[in-house]
């Protein structure tokens, strides 16, 4: 087993301590005996010793209720500080013998690897700028941690930073330890945990603070990085409106299933951007006012500002009111609807148009070194985030937009827009959408739902162009999804063009994905409306639960396979939108492979993803992680266009037909056709008591119903959390199993070998088997599980070690990651402080289900603080 760096074990020693300290201080001696003898005896019982699970049993066992709330604390406070150090660890201060990190000299070394295969430095500095990728910032319903905590989290890490040096004097170290006592104590003392869900507003105002506290910072770090990479391969420099990465957000936009996101929701989240975007600026623009105070300047910022002895200040002075007009009447607008006066910016030109007449005269002027300071990083920032700071996408449910066009049709008097088959549906669009007469009397007055749909068009005709992303179609089938959209906003005023997306989710969707699209590029007037390229989003989420994930793998892979082929005989570009989650059974894992492993052409230096919930935290918290995060993205989809894989062999496609009709076969005979496993799910996990949390602004559920009708999050998130990890494995099990039985053995290795792919697939399946535990899940079936669905439990842990086994069989390994022994060992590292928590969380699940209705309750607390922990843990939800 590989040791963990000594450094990040110090950190992790050190942090332990003073956690420690503070919850003695509390507490008192005792207790934090009782902790540690709860955390000797679980690493004993990891390591295999019977008296340490019977110690870790008893211990737990002999809690009394008002105890359980500290126990759950003090286990999940240890896990996020480890979280932290880890994360640290990544982007500490390198000795100059360490070398780059793989994040830091990714860029530099593919562009080498461009040149070599024979690309063209020119060609290739023209390829980097036309990059665009678009990262999409969601809400995440199983987000458990407070803002107030994550910016305490943030500070820990900034004091681990300031102690990374080797010459400090021993007062300094002393110093530094002092503030994290500090702040560890100050966390401790901070209710983890909200008390009552956030508002779709709040979820937005978390998204704004990763912008604010991170992103604003590491995007011009990254640019200025890859301008250095690119100017060094190619002799060219990044162009100063470039912006090969940008954000856009589905908090306070994405309305489906969530009755919490209005047209008034909406509103208030772009006002509320552009507020922010102006605030950030200005701080950019009173910096540059103090530093900008030579005189010297070009003919034609000296005729701009008239005669000056500060020329520079002057004229940001100017930008300065501007912005100070358009922050102040954001503020108000949020309160009133206001005309926004002459001097609110409107256009990104209008604050770029400025800043780049600064950075040429300080160019022409011989002050060059001056001008790629701040100035050009507040133009990197322009360009990247302009007036509205993230693009707004709307989402909603197709179902929607036919209840709404029913309703129109039938007020009409033109008969029932759901009872009209396809044709019939395509043929009355298309005709409404070229009529030039408005489809509605203005004294129609629409049921409430409908009102909604209408308002959110409304909202969208009254939003600048440049604050909007898409507009997405959740459960889209049919050309007429997106026609319905299509004519909805035309008659709610939009005389401008807007990117309409359908979301192909289910198995039988993705398949369908491409007839669609050709059925829809096909028709009359269509191609006229569309302005650049058609966007198409795959989910990753929905059809994973459909269909288990070796057949939704292959599924999402093969509609992207006809979707570029579509869109090249219609001579369309093709964007594809790809909506993973976070964790594998959601299309999660490092985005770097994952963009490598897209099917050929899939990738033309385009690519637009979301980023969910607590991976935007742990990829984009910190301005240094998110700068290693943002040049994966930039190297992963430069090469994935320039040096695409190649397309698989024909014997891969068959066997991948076999794998995928095999393990949704096996996976539906669980999850669908196993007539217990709703009730064992409900009494093995706590996927019941989730729905109870306030963990998010959308409900756990779409509708009443069984597993069909939970959404994929909490799906995921409950079997996470009992460790069985149910849905990022199972059909896996069967479908490798069926093909080693075969003897195909040897063509699956030579898949993983050759085929990116199938190779990510395998190695995200096997990180998921390394967190998974199947001796984890049976305890909670023998605290929570009725006699007679036992066996179904020990079924499916039989099918935990049939997947493992079959990986390991592929793989040739004696044990999961033994490629990777420090991911082992940390995992093992957390699995002492993992423990407890499940078996406190087992009895909290027990103690709260024979004591009913006790919300808001210290067990009820106890409970979301255990659910947390875990999740810190396991360093994923959903």
């Amino acid at each position: 087993m590989a040791e963990i760096d000594a450094r990040l074990r110090e950190d992790v020693h050190e942090l332990g301590e003073l956690l420690g300290h503070t919850i003695s201080n509390q507490l008192g001696a005792d207790f934090l005996d009782k902790i540690e003898r709860i955390r000797k005896s679980a690493k004993g019982a990891r390591r295999g010793s019977r008296e340490g699970a019977e110690q870790l049993s008893a211990s737990l066992d002999q809690l009394a209720d008002d105890e359980l709330l500290p126990v759950a604390r003090a286990f999940n406070q240890f896990l996020n500080l480890a979280n932290i150090a880890e994360q640290y660890h990544r982007v500490r201060r390198r000795e100059p013998q360490e070398g780059e990190p793989f994040e830091a000299c990714v860029l530099s070394e593919l562009l080498q690897r461009l040149l070599a295969s024979g690309h063209k430095g020119e060609a290739l500095a023209r390829q980097f700028a036309r990059l665009d990728i678009e990262l999409v910032l969601t809400a995440h319903p199983t987000e458990v941690a407070r803002r107030t905590l994550i910016q305490k989290y943030d500070a820990i890490a900034e004091q681990l930073a300031a102690g990374d040096h080797r010459d400090l004097l021993p007062a300094e170290r002393e110093q530094i330890r002092t503030r994290l006592q500090r702040l560890i104590a100050e966390a401790w003392h901070t209710e983890e945990i909200r008390r009552s869900r956030p508002s779709p507003v709040d979820e937005a105002k978390w998204g704004f603070a990763v912008i604010e506290h991170s992103l604003w910072h590491a995007v011009p770090r990254v640019l200025r990085k890859a301008d250095q990479a690119l100017q060094a391969a190619t002799g060219m420099h990044l162009a100063l409106d470039a912006a090969p990465i940008r954000f856009a957000s589905w908090m306070g936009g994405d309305r489906d299933g969530n009755p919490n996101v209005t047209a008034a929701v909406t509103r208030e989240v772009l006002l509320l951007a552009r507020w922010m975007a102006a605030d950030l600026y200005l701080r950019d623009i009173d910096q540059l006012a103090a530093e900008l105070s030579m005189q010297q300047a070009s003919a034609e910022l000296l005729a701009r500002v008239g005669p000056s002895a500060e020329p520079y200040r002057a004229l940001l002075k100017q930008l300065r009111e501007r912005l100070r007009t358009t922050r102040s009447w954001a503020e108000a607008a949020l309160h009133e609807r206001l005309e926004a006066p002459a001097m609110v910016l409107q256009d990104n030109r209008e604050l770029i148009e400025p800043l780049s007449l600064c950075y040429q005269s300080l160019h022409e002027c011989g002050m060059g070194v001056i001008a790629d300071g701040p100035l050009l990083d507040c133009l990197r920032r322009a360009a990247t985030f302009g007036l509205f700071l993230v693009r707004l996408d709307v989402r909603q449910d197709s179902s929607r937009h036919a209840a709404a066009l029913n309703e129109i049709t039938d007020y009409l008097g033109l008969g029932r827009y759901a009872e009209w088959d396809e044709e019939r549906r395509q043929q009355f669009l298309l005709t409404e959408l070229d009529n030039r007469r408005p489809l509605l009397p203005g004294h129609f007055k629409p049921s409430a739902e409908t009102e909604e749909v209408l308002a959110t068009c409304r909202e969208v005709v009254a939003a600048p162009a440049a604050s909007l992303g898409s507009y997405v179609i959740s459960m889209a089938g049919a050309a007429s999804d997106v026609l319905a959209v299509q004519l909805l906003l035309k008659e709610a005023g939009l005389q401008r063009p807007m990117r309409v997306v359908p979301l192909f989710e289910t198995l039988a969707d993705l398949d369908n994905a491409g007839p669609v699209i050709e059925r829809l590029l096909g028709l009359n007037g269509y191609r006229a409306r569309l302005h650049g390229p058609q966007e198409v989003m795959i989910g990753y989420s929905d059809s994973a639960k459909d269909a288990g994930t070796t057949a939704a793998a292959w599924a999402q892979y093969r509609a992207q396979e006809t979707l570029v082929q579509v869109c090249r005989d219609k001579q369309v570009e093709l964007l594809l939108f790809h909506g993973r989650g976070g964790t594998v059974g959601r299309g999660g894992g490092p985005a770097h492979a994952a963009i490598l492993s897209q099917p050929p052409g899939s990738v033309a230096g385009r690519f637009r993803t979301t980023e969910q919930g607590e991976m935007i935290r742990f990829k984009f918290g910190l301005p240094d992680i998110a700068e290693q995060n943002l040049n994966l993205y930039l190297a992963a989809v430069l090469e994935a266009t320039l040096l695409p894989p190649p397309a698989p062999e024909p014997a891969w496609r068959e066997l991948m037909d076999r794998l995928a009709s095999d393990g949704v076969a096996a996976y539906r005979a669980v999850v669908r056709e196993h007539p217990q496993f709703v009730d064992y799910f409900r009494q093995a996990t706590p996927e019941q008591e989730l729905g109870r949390l306030p963990l998010g602004s959308r409900p756990a559920k779409r509708r009443e119903g069984g597993v069909e009708s939970l959404r994929a999050i909490p799906w995921i998130f409950a079997w996470t959390q009992t460790r069985l990890m149910l849905p990022a494995w199972l059909g896996w099990e069967q479908a490798l199993d069926a093909a080693l039985q075969r003897g195909e053995g040897e063509l699956l290795a030579q898949m993983r070998e050759h085929w990116p792919f199938f190779r990510t697939r395998i190695d995200m399946l096997e990180m998921v088997l390394a967190k998974a535990d199947g001796n984890i899940a049976q305890l909670y079936d023998e605290r929570l599980v009725q006699a007679s669905l036992r066996p179904l439990g020990e079924h499916l842990r039989g099918l935990l070690s049939q997947a493992v086994a079959s990986v390991l069989s592929l793989t040739g390994q004696s044990q999961l990651l033994a490629h990777s022994p420090e991911t082992l060992e940390f995992i093992s590292v957390r699995n002492t402080y993992l423990d407890p928590l499940h078996l406190l969380q087992a009895e909290l699940l027990a103690r709260g289900r024979q004591r009913e209705n006790q919300t808001d309750s210290p067990l009820e607390q106890a409970l979301l603080v255990s659910v947390a922990g875990i999740a810190a843990g396991l360093r994923n939800t959903g």
